[in-house]
């Protein structure tokens, strides 16, 4: 009974978030660090992703039965019903968006809420089966952990935050259409409109490779405005080039499609896990600039 209430939660995805939760909230907390806070910030961000994907798993029911990785689903096998997952999903958010509230501050409880909206409502509900801007939109609540758990401990928007909204977002893309390419016939079956589907493999790759490109700039201003320092720019510089080298090899004659953007995905899983540790251990103390949001 257990098991079907963990995974209807998407456990890897929590772990995933929980990694650029804590980068966020080391970051931003540069050495001072509060831990019943952290605690509370990491708890309950991981219990509003969950709420977010237990309910994403009851919208998607019709498409992930047309979908070879998605159809063992408990909420497509019927091992869980949708009214279950449901109001599972439901308690997992009230208690989420509770800790979030009592403990954090108001900047970080509105970005929680922004990103759940954006994956439930805009995501899940309307762009990721019409528009093949679902991707980008879905972006935005994918760079959103890292940023809540930075706002946890500022109680403001900064520039620092900006530039981890950013560049998390930058990261989702290539992320992403690597999934949508070597998942190809899974999404033409489900009818779901990502780019390599709806516009070609070839027109995939060139997006891969500038969103790649545009990350690894976007990475080095965390350096470059003094909120991290000489090894993290080093780290950021290696993992991210790499990734960019990678990602060109695509444009290799003959090359196996699938087996290239498997390992495009499993670099960016790498590579962002990598930046994480790195931002939580190689912080500066900068004053915070660009005030947007208090």
């Amino acid at each position: 009974m257990f098991r079907r209430y963990l995974n209807v939660t998407k456990p890897g995805i929590i772990m995933g978030n929980l990694i650029s939760v804590a980068g966020g909230f080391l970051l931003a907390s540069r050495g001072d660090v509060d831990p019943w806070l952290m605690v509370a910030t990491l708890l309950g961000l991981s219990l509003v992703v969950a709420s977010g994907c237990a309910i994403n798993n009851v919208i998607d029911r019709d498409i992930d039965v047309a979908m070879a990785r998605t159809r063992k689903r408990v909420t497509v096998t019927g091992e869980m019903s949708a009214k279950a997952a449901m109001a599972h999903g439901i308690v997992l958010g009230v208690f989420g968006f509770t800790l979030l509230a009592v403990y954090t501050n108001v900047v970080a409880l509105l970005f929680a809420t922004f990103g759940y909206v954006i994956y439930v409502g805009v995501y899940s509900l309307y762009m990721k089966r019409r528009s093949v801007y679902g991707t980008f939109v879905g972006s935005l609540s994918g760079a959103v952990p890292p940023v809540v758990g930075y706002c946890a401990v500022t109680g403001q928007f900064d520039a620092g935050a900006v530039i981890l909204l950013v560049m998390f977002s930058l990261w989702q893309m290539p992320h992403s259409y690597a999934i949508a390419i070597f998942r190809y016939n899974d999404y033409q079956a489900a009818r779901i409109p990502v780019l390599p589907v709806a516009q070609g493999i070839e027109k995939a790759k060139h997006h891969i490779v500038l969103y790649i490109a545009v990350y690894a700039l976007v990475v080095m201003l965390l350096t470059i405005s003094g909120y991290t320092g000489v090894a993290f720019m080093a780290v950021a510089c290696t993992t991210s080039f790499w990734w960019l080298l990678m990602a060109l090899r695509g444009y290799r004659r003959n090359i196996d499609v699938s087996g290239w953007a498997r390992q495009v995905f499993a670099f960016s899983i790498v590579n962002i896990t990598v930046l994480s540790i790195a931002m939580a251990l190689d912080y500066h103390s900068v004053a915070p600039q660009l005030l947007v949001l208090t």
